[in-house]
């Protein structure tokens, strides 16, 4: 318990004026607003009692209950409970990238947003909260945020012993595929040449790099702010000797029957580019081949892009993962292939 200075609210009134009074900034956001069947008690900051007796307010002292004890999402929503229009679609779960907090904001909140991004940053302890308002789209996969409070933008995840650098605003990242991550640096690819023909920021290409024993890691990747930032990512996690960042379409890529692992983390249009991962890789070769498909024909799915590209012969299956539920019945999977010659692709 704490001593504190309520203004004391007839009920009736306690909506608009608590709103006022959240707009100025003189509430207390880490003790609780109190009520009985009469009144709203709103705990008052010792520097702004003046202010509120001036705006006409009645005062009191009394014990407040504090909220350090009370779950994040307790404390959100007492704060925000004096806006019943608000009731049930005020957000319940975010995602932290660094000390930036990123919520799934519902169309009602709209007009609350600044009220909502203020109170997130406060309870979470954020510089930054961002709305995902329609999620990823376009051949780049880029984010569609808006910034809710605050300015700064850029952030770095630590994630396995790696630094991910980027901007929320501008690049998407998959906290979905942390095992597929993880289980890049637990490979073995002593002295190979790894081709990661969709690095974006490094999400494959800096565990692989860094943990697995790679010669060499060819990182590709066609978005130019992606780009910046996996180059940035390479010296933050100082892997110069080892990754080669190139700015391209993978399709643009020099060299045949080079690469010992390719790694085509990309989803949906992904077997266009399998033509282009066959022209790369080496005899006995492996491709991770990751893309959505419906959960009762994926393996069919992986069979046909694979027979079409290689004949049956040519290819063989050595596992299948889901790596997360994509949409209603569609799983994003991630296919190991062993690449042998075929006559559609003899590797010559």
């Amino acid at each position: 318990m704490k001593r504190v200075t309520f203004a004391r609210i007839p009920s009736e009134e306690a909506g608009p004026a608590i709103r006022d009074l959240m707009s100025r900034d003189f509430v207390d956001l880490h003790a609780k607003i109190g009520k009985d069947d009469v009144f709203r008690y709103v705990p008052i900051l010792p520097e702004h009692v003046d202010d509120v007796r001036a705006m006409g307010l009645e005062t009191m002292e009394g014990d407040a209950h504090t909220l350090d004890r009370r779950s994040p999402q307790e404390k959100i929503h007492d704060i925000l409970s004096s806006y019943p229009e608000l009731d049930g679609i005020v957000p319940e779960k975010w995602e932290y990238v660094g000390d930036i907090v990123i919520v799934r904001m519902d169309p009602g909140c709209q007009p609350y947003k600044e009220l909502i991004g203020r109170t997130y940053a406060e309870v979470l302890g954020a510089k930054t909260v961002c709305a995902d308002v329609r999620g990823v789209s376009g051949e780049f996969r880029q984010p569609s945020m808006e910034i809710i409070y605050g300015t700064e933008t850029e952030s770095v995840r630590l994630e396995n012993g790696i630094r991910y650098g980027f901007d929320v605003t501008k690049v998407m990242f998959a906290s979905g595929n942390t095992d597929e991550r993880m289980r890049m640096r637990q490979l073995d690819c002593t002295g190979e040449t790894v081709v990661d023909m969709f690095a974006g920021i490094g999400y494959f290409t800096l565990p692989i790099a860094k943990y697995s024993g790679a010669r060499r890691v060819f990182a590709c990747e066609k978005n130019p702010e992606s780009y910046e930032f996996l180059c940035r990512n390479v010296i933050d996690n100082e892997l110069s000797d080892v990754v080669i960042p190139i700015l391209s379409d993978n399709r643009n890529l020099l060299g045949k029957h080079f690469a010992d692992r390719i790694l085509m983390g990309y989803v949906q249009t992904t077997s266009e580019f399998v033509p282009k991962a066959l022209s790369m890789i080496r005899p006995g070769g492996i491709i991770h081949y990751h893309d959505t498909f419906y959960v009762h024909e994926y393996m069919d799915r992986i069979r046909s892009v694979f027979d079409a590209n290689c004949g049956e012969d040519g290819y063989e299956i050595l596992r299948v993962h889901e790596v997360k539920s994509y949409a209603p019945s569609v799983s994003h999977y991630v296919a190991d292939i062993r690449i042998r010659p075929s006559p559609l692709n003899p590797m010559q």
